[in-house]
């Protein structure tokens, strides 16, 4: 069985601040706290999720002209 991760998921954007996502309740902070604002749960770190390229690929369909 594969082990839980307790923390935050931290979304990277590429206009915009890093979002900060709450893995047992959804809750977007604007920084890793220690415990999470809303549910009150410890946090053991940050996991990286690099959502900037789904964005830039995006802007990427956007401006291409072929």
């Amino acid at each position: 069985m594969r082990k839980r991760y307790y923390g935050w998921i931290q979304r990277t954007h590429i206009f915009r601040r890093d979002e900060f996502e709450c893995t047992d309740c959804g809750y977007l902070a604007d920084a890793p706290y220690a415990v999470c604002p809303y549910c009150g749960e410890p946090k053991d770190g940050t996991k990286y999720d690099p959502s900037w390229i789904d964005e830039l690929e995006e802007i990427d369909m956007i401006l291409d002209d072929d």
